[in-house]
């Protein structure tokens, strides 16, 4: 089921997404998703971590890693992988693409209209197509 509430940091409401993706509610789960899903936003682990534990009672770091990781797995957000290093965290779900800024680490959305993929490489068998996600690069002019 995708987030299709609008983004909200009220503990009630982030409750009720919570239970409407099967996530149980836990009082460290509703922190890290008031975080998340406040507005549309690309963050990292170490932001969630820090902005969580500015506002709120600490939370460990495994503990915001395996939240972030049940979110993913129930699809309440989405995980853009940049590199083997560094990953974001991505509130919005809808289907769409990034632009990623070397130079800045910004990570900024495509509309999925605005990016056309005409055709894809035959799947290996077995297997079907669960989506497409694009990263393109950009770096600051000189």
């Amino acid at each position: 089921m995708k987030f299709d509430t609008k983004y909200t940091s009220d503990r009630n409401q982030i409750k009720h997404v919570l239970e409407n993706h099967n996530i149980r509610p836990t009082s460290q789960r509703i922190d890290i998703a008031r975080v998340l899903l406040a507005k549309p936003q690309h963050l990292s682990a170490e932001e969630i971590f820090s902005q969580v534990n500015k506002k709120d009672d600490l939370v460990s770091k495994a503990t915001v890693y395996n939240t972030l990781n049940l979110f993913v797995d129930e699809d309440l957000i989405k995980q853009v992988l940049i590199d083997s290093s560094y990953v974001f965290y991505d509130s919005n779900t809808e289907p769409h693409h990034h632009f990623y800024n070397e130079d800045t680490g910004l990570l900024q959305d495509i509309d999925d209209q605005e990016m056309l993929v005409r055709a894809t490489p035959k799947l290996p068998k077995d297997t079907v197509l669960t989506g497409i996600d694009v990263v393109i690069r950009v770096k600051n002019q000189s």
